[in-house]
């Protein structure tokens, strides 16, 4: 079988280098992180509309997929909603795969190998993320950004949830968040008369006519080209989950472009997002007031490009502006870190708080890309789910038709973002709320099950309700999305929906 070059094992050399004393606790991560990827892996071969997968039998010992070559798979019974790695090895005809990377290249399916690869890279940064764990405080956080950096296993369901080619190890521990580093952001000044400028650009990121855009530093060293001093001028800031975002302590928070593929996208800045960027914030200050108090949406303050997507920056406020006293936001990604998800009851009343909310905007014209990275929920001091907080509208779709219908003034918003189609606006939110933010906190198809039907009764019964509760749950065909380069925009797969089936 051939061999693909081991990124654990180039990663364990470097580390022996930049960080020895990680090494030791790196090797003894490596099972379970291969394990978690492999989980996740299970998953889209379980579930996606595979072209080279031809049948799927569950019987009681498992799940077996019919190749179209004519070989079997067989692994266990695969749960789409669990987040816990139980899935260690699955056979292929005879022979048994542990690892994800090499799984995908005995299948030898088209594009596998780049694929593969991928994987190798996400298990080794995986078990490099949980090996920097150690001395880490079980308190609950109190600033914003260390609520981001609890967060260590990244996408609870993409197999490339930790994977990040083109990044040293040394660049991993500098600027991962889960390696809760502070990072020094460049300030690359560029002429104002040749920007494009939306919002307030900040002050502090002004000089006389020049704009000074804050550059990550792998982008200035890697993609800009330009010398990087990490103890020289600049902007000290924490990163968030995403990598390319971070928060400036006591400010607001900072999108850089970093032109990485990290899971599925490379993160640049378009520069169609930079000029709508204003509209929809404001447009997001007139969806919040019909929500009677349940959802507030991130101000975009000012957002600027040097007319490239490499070079290019939005500042919007923290969402930490609207805790109340003894209140805290927690982005949902993060609350399986804490013990909350584990009630029954407060699981229920965080669903019924989410599906209000989105229920009500789609109805109303807007469908939120409502994952646990821009979906964040205000606790009360006893932890109760209160509000919820929404940021990065860049990725929203927005139904002229429905808001014209209530009486919302349409915007002025081109491209991607405008829709009347119901499948896409049902995709765009049940795919990223219910089949990702809820069921990644509730982290199994039965707790999920249980959340829904508590919080359903509540809700009302036509409409989009009704799709809720009926249809199977979209979600994207992450996966496949990677096996299908040529392929534009996002493909989709179909859940099993645990208000109508079991989920095996």
């Amino acid at each position: 079988m051939h061999r693909l070059p081991s990124a654990a094992a180039e990663v364990a050399a470097e580390l022996a280098d930049v960080r020895p004393g990680l090494a030791s606790r790196y090797r003894a991560e490596l099972p379970g992180a291969r394990a978690a990827v492999l989980t996740r892996l299970w998953r889209a071969l379980a579930y996606e509309p595979l072209p080279w997968v031809e049948g799927r039998e569950r019987g009681r010992e498992g799940l077996t997929l019919r190749l179209a070559d004519g070989r079997r798979l067989h692994g266990p019974h695969a749960d789409p909603y669990a987040t816990a790695a139980y899935v260690t090895a699955v056979r292929l005809d005879r022979t048994s795969y542990d690892d994800p990377a090499r799984l995908l290249t005995g299948l030898a399916v088209p594009h596998g190998t780049s694929f593969a690869v991928e994987l190798g890279h996400s298990v080794a940064s995986l078990a490099l993320s949980r090996a920097g764990q150690e001395g880490r405080s079980e308190e609950w956080p109190g600033h914003d950004w260390e609520w981001e950096q609890r967060v260590v296993d990244g996408h609870p369901y993409h197999p490339n949830c930790r994977s990040r080619p083109g990044f040293s190890v040394a660049e991993q521990l500098a600027y991962g968040p889960e390696h809760r580093p502070v990072v020094t952001l460049g300030l690359v000044p560029t002429r104002a008369d040749e920007c494009l400028v939306t919002g307030e650009w900040p002050e502090s990121m002004r000089d006389g006519e020049r704009l000074l855009l804050p550059v990550h530093p792998w982008q200035a060293e890697h993609v800009l080209k330009r010398p990087y001093d990490p103890h020289g001028e600049g902007l000290a800031a924490h990163p968030l989950m995403s990598l390319r975002t971070l928060a400036l302590p006591a400010g607001p928070h900072v999108k850089t472009a970093l032109s990485a593929r990290l899971t599925s996208s490379v993160r640049d800045i378009s520069v169609y997002s930079i000029g709508l960027s204003a509209t929809l914030s404001d447009f997001a200050e007139t969806l919040a007031a019909r929500t009677d108090g349940l959802l507030h949406m991130t101000r975009t303050l000012g957002a600027a490009t040097a007319d490239s997507p490499d070079l290019a920056a939005v500042v919007r406020e923290s969402p930490q502006e609207y805790a109340g006293p003894g209140e805290r936001v927690v982005p949902v990604a993060a609350l399986a870190t804490t013990e909350l998800p584990r009630s029954p009851e407060w699981l229920a009343e965080f669903t019924r708080l989410a599906l209000t909310v989105g229920l009500r905007l789609l109805e109303l014209g807007v469908a939120l890309e409502a994952h646990g990275q821009n979906l964040l929920v205000v606790l009360s001091a006893d932890g109760s789910p209160v509000r919820l907080v929404y940021r990065d509208l860049a990725d929203i779709r927005v139904s002229p038709a429905r808001l014209t219908r209530h009486g919302i003034p349409v915007p002025e918003l081109t491209g991607r973002i405008v829709t009347d189609d119901v499948p896409t606006l049902r995709r765009k939110l049940f795919g990223s709320l219910v089949a990702g933010a809820l069921a990644g906190t509730a982290g199994s198809g039965a707790a999920l099950r249980g959340a829904l039907e508590a919080a359903v009764r509540e809700l009302p019964g036509a409409g989009d309700p009704a799709a809720l509760c009926r249809e199977p749950l979209p979600t994207k065909a992450l996966s496949l999305m990677r096996l299908s380069p040529g392929t534009p925009g996002d493909q989709w797969a179909e859940l099993p929906n645990p208000l109508v089936t079991e989920v095996f």
